[in-house]
């Protein structure tokens, strides 16, 4: 029984170391696994990091050769390109100072010439239409004269004058006269010629709004205006035997009183 129990002491004592060295070996193995991991982990970063710093440095150093490459090559280009730009910017600025003075010269010239030709085309205006400058004469001559006289008392009056100078239009008609208030007919058309020359009115731009008799067989009275111009003109006319009708007096409206009627 002792030799049975010293074996079996023996053989659990064995067992224990045997378990405990396993368990050793185990750690061992997995320390330097550990370890080694560990040192490749190190390893890549290490690689990586250098590579990355590496690419930076060869294109930080390539970009400074290639831009003192490139500014040497403009500086060493510079003076002959200089040289050649002020060569020919001196005969172009050559050539236009001389084409600006012979434009010049010319300009000089022909505006000599076209100064004279001015004056001498003047000269033959008026040698050559001396009725259109009488007329425009004429026509200033006659606003000048027309002369502010009292009016009726007509509170819708602003303004009542007359002129010597207004003169018969002319007639077609012969023989004693008869007044024709008749639309379009030939003593109507010639009313309102006399209208339209008191009231300063292009007849054919005028509206006649009224035309009646003025209180004698040989008198007339018109309301007129001027297209869309408000102005309001009532021209009073007479008949001269062999003359046709002129007007004596005009008076300019507050408001067109014969408009709506």
């Amino acid at each position: 029984m002792r030799q049975y129990e010293m074996v079996r002491e023996e053989w659990t004592l064995g067992s224990r170391f045997n378990q405990r060295d396993q368990k050793r070996k185990v750690n061992k193995i997995y320390n330097i696994a550990i370890t080694v991991v560990s040192i490749l982990i190190v390893i890549v970063a290490v690689s990586i990091f250098l590579s990355d710093d590496g690419t930076d440095t060869e294109k930080a150093t390539t970009e400074p050769k290639q831009t003192v490459e490139k500014d040497a090559k403009k500086k060493v280009d510079k003076p002959a390109g200089k040289e050649e730009d002020t060569d020919l910017t001196k005969e172009d600025e050559e050539e236009d100072s001389k084409a600006t003075e012979e434009g010049t010269e010319e300009n000089t010239e022909d505006g000599t010439d076209t100064d004279a030709n001015t004056d001498t085309n003047k000269d033959t205006n008026k040698d050559t239409n001396p009725d259109t400058d009488t007329d425009t004469d004429t026509d200033k001559a006659e606003d000048a004269k027309l002369v502010e006289v009292e009016g009726s008392g007509d509170g819708n009056v602003a303004t009542t004058y007359t002129s010597e100078s207004w003169k018969p239009v002319g007639t077609e008609q012969s023989g004693e006269h008869t007044t024709s208030f008749q639309k379009n007919s030939v003593d109507w058309n010639e009313m309102s010629k006399a209208i339209a020359h008191g009231a300063g009115i292009d007849q054919g731009n005028m509206k006649l709004w009224w035309l009646q008799n003025g209180g004698s067989p040989n008198t007339a009275i018109g309301t007129v205006s001027e297209g869309d111009n408000p102005k309001t003109f009532r021209v009073y006319i007479e008949w001269v035997d062999g003359s046709g009708w002129k007007p004596v007096k005009v008076e300019e409206l507050k408001t067109n009183d014969k408009k709506y009627k």
